[in-house]
């Protein structure tokens, strides 16, 4: 056993301090970034933002959204190949990407769809990336598809960083635990600060060419900004992208009492309370109990559920968060002089904070 003594910081530890600026408007910041990854050789151009591989969220309906903005998409792993050939031609391939375990059959399941419909991205994607196996089956998929881009996941640290991508994978997906659905942390003591982890894993990564998604954690777009300022070459969103048309939940309606009352004369006493309906989507992590009885007949008698199942509110086109989202996104960079998406790490300086949000009028 042994301690680290170095504070590790989340996002909500830190705040961008700005900078002189020469941008006049957010009009002038360029959000789109080119990448060539090392071990596929192809080239990828587009705004760096992911949906996640999440019921709700990884949909194809929220790819065909997404798309619009050179946005991109991890599908869950439970489409099959009859749901990527109807939903194929309406998104573009460069910016979606087929998911998998490390199951073999699952495997030559999502082969064949890659290799019949010359899909350009895999995720694989496993909840504990420190497994032998995990290596293993990136090293394999690398040979068996050496153009394809291999996304890996999910890490925490420097050397395992640098081993996935070593093995083969183009981009390392980091994080473990900080998902708002998530409940690893608590079930298991394991994860690292998500901040800290991405500046680490991002220096392990580009020192040997290769890049990482931010997966997890962000609340608001200020949180988006400050993964890319930390070094992220992409970031995931799951819980920001929940709740919408394009997820495909099922709409669920409240109707709650408030504190205001119908009057018939203003000295008269109250007659009536006054109720107001809600919309709600659910919304739960892939390791709870609510995906396992979906998708895996329940939860094996030797694992327990790391994920929380909630009740998102409904909040219609995903359109408006996107803008939302993009938006908060070029003023961080004209807040700190940084003409491009690129730059915004380079323009960055993080100070320490105890408070970074006036939550007084926040119900």
């Amino acid at each position: 056993m042994r301690i680290e003594q170095e504070i590790k910081l989340d996002y909500k530890d830190v705040l961008i301090r700005p900078k002189r600026s020469t941008l006049k408007s957010r009009k002038q910041v360029d959000l789109i970034r080119t990448y060539k990854f090392r071990n596929s050789k192809q080239d990828w151009r587009g705004v760096p933002i992911m949906a996640s591989n999440m019921d709700g969220v990884g949909t194809f309906r929220m790819a065909d959204a997404l798309t619009n903005h050179s946005m991109f998409t991890c599908i869950t792993k439970q489409k099959v190949e009859r749901d990527w050939e109807d939903n194929l031609s309406k998104f573009v391939r460069d910016y979606t990407a087929i998911s998998v375990g490390t199951n073999f059959d699952a495997w030559m399941k999502a082969r064949a769809i890659i290799l019949k419909y010359d899909l350009k991205w895999i995720c694989i994607d496993i909840a504990n990336g420190y497994s032998e196996h995990f290596t293993d089956f990136v090293k394999m998929v690398r040979k068996d598809l050496p153009k394809i881009n291999i996304i890996a996941g999910n890490v925490v640290t420097a050397d395992m960083t640098q081993e996935l991508i070593l093995a083969g994978a183009d981009v390392v997906k980091v994080g473990i635990g900080p998902g708002s659905v998530c409940t690893t942390r608590i079930q298991t003591g394991i994860g690292y600060p998500q901040l800290s982890a991405v500046i680490e894993c991002a220096d392990a990564a580009h020192g040997l060419g290769g890049h990482i998604i931010a997966d997890g954690g962000c609340t608001c777009p200020g949180d988006v900004a400050k993964a890319f300022a930390a070094g992220a070459d992409f970031v995931m969103l799951g819980g920001m992208f929940s709740g919408h048309d394009e997820g495909g939940g099922e709409i669920i309606s409240k109707m709650f009492r408030t504190q205001e009352y119908d009057f018939q004369e203003i000295d008269q006493a109250p007659i009536k309370p006054y109720y107001e309906i809600k919309k709600y989507v659910k919304f739960y992590g892939m390791s709870s109990d609510t995906a396992m009885n979906k998708h895996s007949g329940g939860v094996a008698n030797y694992r327990s559920s790391e994920g929380r199942t909630v009740e998102v509110p409904y909040r219609g086109k995903v359109e408006g968060t996107v803008k939302d989202i993009l938006g908060g996104l070029r003023s961080t960079c004209t807040y700190v002089g940084a003409p491009t998406l690129k730059q915004l790490s380079k323009c960055t300086t993080f100070i320490r904070c105890t408070q970074q949000f006036n939550n007084v009028f926040v119900k």
